[in-house]
């Protein structure tokens, strides 16, 4: 079952009530053209401490849940593969994807021990499709991780910041990611706010 849980001016958002993603319809997706146009204002890059920082969040609980000299991904790099160079310096070997910016895709025929995904499931058109791909990439025993944002309570949505990136079009809670863990056959683990490590069985 779908509910209407919000409208701002220029779209709705809708909860499943199966799997409590939040997200806006199809016909209010902006087109791809405006959805790079948006990416390429940011300026993140090897030089912005402030960027490697908010990245450490993730990979410093990332990397403790990884053997060493692991093959991994990372899902939705960006045009400055900033994470993918953090992890490699811990001796593993990362491929590179991005539909706007890495769209190689031979490198969705591997599989891996390891999917790094961080500030993309927000902008997943279609969740459940991509979060098939990702578990079909991993390897049994594989990590995925992920960094976005999650929701609280429908309260505080009307005025989340989050909400205000018209790209931001799929929006998950931690019964979301218990949900995928369920359907996916994974653990889950919670770091912070913003951090899931879903790990396949």
């Amino acid at each position: 079952m779908i509910t209407v849980i919000h409208q701002d001016r220029l779209r709705p958002y809708h909860r499943c009530l199966h799997c409590f993603l939040i997200f806006v319809p199809r016909g209010f997706h902006v087109t791809l053209k405006r959805e790079k146009a948006e990416y390429d204002l940011h300026e993140n890059s090897h030089v912005d401490e402030g960027y490697v920082r908010f990245l450490r969040r993730f990979s410093t609980p990332f990397l403790l849940r990884l053997p060493a000299r692991r093959q991994g991904l990372d899902f939705g790099c960006g045009p400055s593969p900033v994470l993918a160079t953090i992890i490699e310096k811990s001796g593993h070997r990362v491929a590179l994807y991005d539909p706007v910016y890495q769209n190689d895709r031979s490198v969705l025929e591997a599989k891996y021990d390891f999917i790094a995904a961080t500030e993309v499931v927000e902008h997943f058109r279609n969740p459940e499709q991509e979060f098939f791909r990702l578990f079909e990439l991993l390897l049994p025993g594989g990590l995925l991780g992920v960094m976005t944002k999650m929701t609280r309570d429908i309260a505080a949505f009307a005025t989340w910041h989050y909400i205000r990136d018209v790209t931001h079009i799929s929006f998950y809670s931690r019964e979301t990611f218990t949900y995928l863990g369920n359907v996916f056959g994974a653990s889950v683990t919670f770091v912070g706010d913003d951090v899931i490590l879903l790990q396949k069985y």
